[in-house]
C-alpha cells in the first residue's frame, strides 16, 4: 500500500498507521465462557471484564492447584457440552479424553485448510499401519464457508467431507482420530466451539493473513495455538513467550527466498513418501472410490500450482504437530500454558484498539463512561450522572 501512496506518504508519514486488531471480552469469554470467566473473578475481581490487561494478574496463578485443575474441569465441561451438540446434529460420539483441534475460518487456499487435511490423512495412515502404537486420540474440527463462485474452496470442503466419512467410520481408528466438518459456521457456533478448544489453527502462509480475530478468542479461552508466524500469531507469540505458542514454517523472508529461487512442489512431492502418500490416495480415489476422478483438479493445484506452499511447510508442520501431542500428554503442563495464554490476552481487547483509533488517528480523548442500556427510563440516566 505504501508504495502506491508514496507522495502521500512523504508529505504526512504519521497519518500512515496500523492498529491491531482486538476482541471484546465480555461476549469472547463472560458471555460465552461463563464458568472461566467466574473462576478468573474468584481470584483477581471483576475489574479485567472492561481493563482487559488485569489478566495478566493471573499469571502468577499457574502454581495454585486449586485454579488449575478448576481450569482444566471448565475446559472439560465445555468439551462435553460441544460433544453432545456435535452428536446430536451429526451422529458422531466424540472421544472427551481426546485433543479438540480445531480449524474454523474462511475457506480459502491461503488458510491452507489443506496442510491440515494433509496431516489428518497423515494420521489416517500411521493408525492403520501400526494400530497398536500409542497415539494421542484427536477430534479435528473444521468450519468455515466458502465464496459462491470459489469453485477450489467448494472442493476443498467436499475433500473434508469424503475423507471424514472413511475415517470415522473406519473400525481399526475407532475413537483414536475424528473428523468434523462443521456446517454453517457462525457466530452463535462459534461461541460454543471456542471455549472447548484444545488446540487452534492458525496456519496461514507467513505474509498472507492481515490480522484476523480468531487466533485471539481461543487464546482468551484457553486453547493453544500452532501456527506460522503469519498475522497476529507474532504479537501473540511476543505477548506469551515463543514457550507457549506452538510455532512452525517459513518465515515471511523464508517464502520470499524460496519464491527467488524457483519453488517446485514436486520435489516435496517425490521426496517425502508420507506426503507423497497422502496425495495418492487422494488422487487415485482412496476416499471416493464411487467417483475416483473427483478431486483432480486439486492434485493439480497442490502438486503444479501450489501458491501458498502447502507441500513446503508440510514436513515442518508434522514435526510440531508431534511436539503438540507431547505436550498434550502432559495435562498440567498443557494446562499452565493455555493460563499463560490466557494471561497474555490483555493486548488484543478492542478496547484497547478503540482507545487507540480514537487517540492517534480520530484526535479525540477516549471514554471509560459506560452507555445507558437502552430501556433505562432517561430519569435514572440523569441520576447515574
Amino acid at each position: 500500500m505504501l508504495h502506491r501512496f508514496k507522495d502521500f506518504y512523504e508529505l504526512d508519514p504519521e497519518k500512515f498507521q496500523n492498529k491491531t486488531n482486538g476482541i471484546t471480552p465480555r461476549r469472547w469469554m463472560v458471555l460465552c465462557n461463563p464458568e472461566l470467566a467466574d473462576a478468573i473473578c474468584e481470584h483477581i475481581g471483576e475489574e479485567w471484564i472492561t481493563h482487559l490487561s488485569q489478566l495478566k494478574k493471573i499469571a502468577s496463578l499457574v502454581s495454585n492447584t486449586v485454579f488449575v485443575q478448576k481450569v482444566q474441569q471448565v475446559k472439560n465441561e465445555n468439551k462435553m457440552k460441544l460433544a453432545s451438540l456435535i452428536e446430536k446434529e451429526y451422529g458422531i460420539t466424540l472421544n472427551i479424553e481426546s485433543m479438540f483441534d480445531v480449524h474454523v475460518k474462511r475457506i480459502h487456499e491461503y488458510k491452507r485448510q489443506l496442510l491440515n487435511l494433509l496431516h489428518i490423512v497423515t494420521m489416517y495412515n500411521r493408525i492403520k499401519d501400526n494400530p497398536n502404537a500409542p497415539f494421542v486420540p484427536r477430534t479435528v474440527m473444521i468450519g468455515g464457508k466458502a465464496a459462491p463462485g470459489y469453485h477450489t474452496a467448494k472442493q476443498i470442503i467436499k475433500l473434508i467431507c469424503h475423507v471424514a466419512r472413511v475415517v470415522n467410520n473406519d473400525p481399526i481408528v475407532g475413537d483414536k482420530l475424528k473428523v468434523i466438518f462443521l456446517e454453517n459456521y457462525r457466530v452463535t457456533l462459534a461461541e460454543k466451539i471456542i471455549p472447548a478448544t484444545d488446540l487452534s489453527e492458525q496456519i496461514s502462509l507467513a505474509g498472507t493473513e492481515a490480522s484476523g480475530t480468531g487466533n485471539m478468542k481461543f487464546m482468551l479461552n484457553g486453547a493453544l495455538t500452532i501456527g506460522t508466524l503469519d498475522g497476529a500469531n507474532v504479537e501473540m507469540r511476543d505477548e506469551m513467550g515463543p514457550e507457549n505458542i506452538f510455532i512452525f514454517g517459513m518465515t515471511v523472508d523464508d517464502v520470499k527466498e524460496l519464491q527467488k529461487k524457483g519453488y517446485n512442489a514436486m520435489e516435496y512431492y517425490e521426496k517425502i513418501p508420507e506426503l507423497k502418500r497422502c496425495i495418492d490416495q487422494i488422487k487415485c480415489g482412496y476416499f471416493n472410490p464411487h467417483n475416483p476422478g473427483l478431486f483432480n483438479d486439486l492434485v493439480d493445484i497442490i502438486l503444479k500450482y501450489d501458491r501458498f506452499y502447502v507441500l513446503a511447510d508440510y514436513e515442518a508442520y508434522i514435526k510440531c504437530q508431534e511436539k503438540v501431542n507431547q505436550c498434550y500428554q502432559n495435562g498440567n503442563e498443557w494446562t499452565v500454558k493455555a493460563i499463560n495464554n490466557i494471561a497474555s490476552s490483555g493486548f488484543f481487547s478492542s478496547d484497547r484498539t478503540i482507545e487507540e483509533y480514537a487517540k492517534d488517528i480520530w484526535g479525540v480523548t477516549p471514554s471509560r463512561q459506560k452507555l445507558p442500556d437502552p430501556h433505562e427510563p432517561q430519569d435514572l440516566q440523569d441520576e447515574k450522572k
